[in-house]
């Protein structure tokens, strides 16, 4: 029987039975892929038998949701306490940034009881191939099972009918653009069967109340390749970030149905694998220098603070037009605080290229980081360094003017421990007096 032909939007996963230019959803141009499904026997028809009825919602009683602590605190600080049951986590991450590493971490960390079993299935590594990863990682566990499968059924009958005495209490699936439905002619890692591979995986989890990862590959835009409805699908997304020629990763939330998506964690990677960083302030300030065009901000990400090295550097354009190159910082943003600055303290930088770095890899949305990004250009514009062990902290306003942040005593006090005993703040009031006393005569 042929098959029928829709088209998939690979931003947003929509389906349309012509083909069109732009996305009539999302509104994206060129996104418009071809898809074969298979077509169903004409005249069929499916008999819908459930016994779920309605429920008062003043009647339905709602428990806490039981947690598996991983023993990694910056890994389930990030989860919100722990990886909750029957939940469905997407980890997106550059390849070769320690996805699988930090995984396989995780499941000998849960196999350490005698009663948790991990199945660890690759498309991607055969079972040779995760045994030296694991020996690298000293990592020996009589709980762990690797299963080299990528067709998504046989994976789910072998959970649901085992091997004697076997029933895993974490899945692992690396990663989901190898997966495939045989049902789908499609090959892996196409619109459809990333979509239909997840929707099955999600079932799974659900009604066995066994918690799955999968891993995800980032496009170079640095989304989940797939269509994007496969974070819709997902409880839980998570990103592993970092410069894959040094040693920080951050793993942050974007989506988390059971927590807080502001929770950031920090681990260093080592030989041994990924450890955790207990103070990311020390290993962000590790290697800084006190010189123009380096400042230092305390920002909030979920419960904690951070102090981050804000690096800028300007010279004058040979063209036109000026650069602005940014690592780490809201493009936009930057641009609203260049023109602050041209406007409002009279540094003419429409004729300078400006490059911004945010050190160690963070991504910084914290508004407070206004005034030390301010402070970090008046810095190497004037090739004068900011006063030493002083951290700035502020937003600033369109008119000058600095505006209070939140928890600013929580800041305050992360620097102070850091030894950084000058703390330029909202008191000030002005961007211009702030930039005053912040540069050393």
């Amino acid at each position: 029987m042929k098959d029928d032909t829709i088209f998939v939007c690979t931003n947003c996963g929509a389906e349309s039975l012509k083909w069109s230019g732009r996305c009539f959803v999302c509104g994206e141009w060129n996104t418009m892929q071809q898809v074969e499904v298979p077509r169903s026997p004409k005249g069929e028809r499916q008999k819908i038998e459930s016994e779920i009825k309605p429920e008062k919602l003043k009647d339905i009683k709602i428990t806490k949701e039981q947690r598996i602590s991983t023993e990694i605190s910056e890994f389930d600080r990030v989860l919100g306490g722990g990886i909750v049951l029957g939940a469905l986590i997407l980890l997106g991450g550059e390849p070769g940034i320690g996805k699988s590493t930090l995984l396989l971490q995780i499941a000998a960390s849960i196999a350490k009881s005698k009663n948790n079993m991990v199945l660890y299935v690759s498309g991607e590594e055969s079972a040779k191939q995760l045994k030296m990863r694991a020996d690298r990682l000293n990592i020996d566990s009589d709980n762990i099972y690797l299963l080299p499968e990528t067709n998504i059924d046989s994976i789910i009958q072998f959970t649901s009918s085992p091997l004697p005495s076997f029933t895993p209490s974490l899945i692992i699936i690396d990663s989901i653009q190898t997966m495939y439905d045989e049902n789908y002619p499609s090959t892996p890692g196409s619109l459809v069967q990333v979509r239909e591979c997840a929707i099955k995986l999600k079932d799974l989890a659900k009604t066995s109340n066994i918690p799955i990862f999968i891993v995800g590959h980032v496009t170079k835009e640095g989304a989940v390749a797939g269509p994007k409805t496969l974070e819709h699908l997902v409880d839980v997304v998570l990103y592993l970030e970092g410069e894959r020629f040094q040693d920080l990763r951050i793993l942050h939330g974007v989506k988390n149905r059971f927590g807080a998506i502001e929770e950031v964690g920090v681990f260093q990677m080592q030989d041994r694998g990924l450890s955790e960083v207990k103070t990311p302030s020390r290993a962000f300030l590790e290697e800084r220098m006190e010189m123009p065009g380096s400042a230092v901000t305390s920002i909030l990400s979920g419960t904690r603070a951070f102090l981050v090295e804000i690096q800028t550097l300007i010279s004058k354009t040979p063209y036109g037009y000026p650069k602005r190159i940014v690592s780490g910082f809201d493009f936009k943003r930057l641009d609203l605080l260049l023109a602050v600055l041209q406007k409002r303290i009279g540094l003419p930088l429409s004729m300078y290229d400006v490059y911004v770095n945010i050190v160690g890899g963070m991504k910084i949305e914290d508004r407070a980081a206004d005034l030390a990004l301010c402070a970090s250009i008046f810095s190497i514009f004037n090739n004068k360094q900011i006063r030493p062990k002083t951290v700035l902290i502020g937003e600033v306003g369109l008119s000058g003017e600095l505006r209070t942040v939140g928890q600013l005593n929580k800041r305050v006090k992360e620097a102070k421990a850091l030894g950084f005993d000058n703390v330029i703040g909202p008191e000030v009031k002005t961007l211009d007096k702030a930039l005053k006393l912040a540069i050393e005569e």
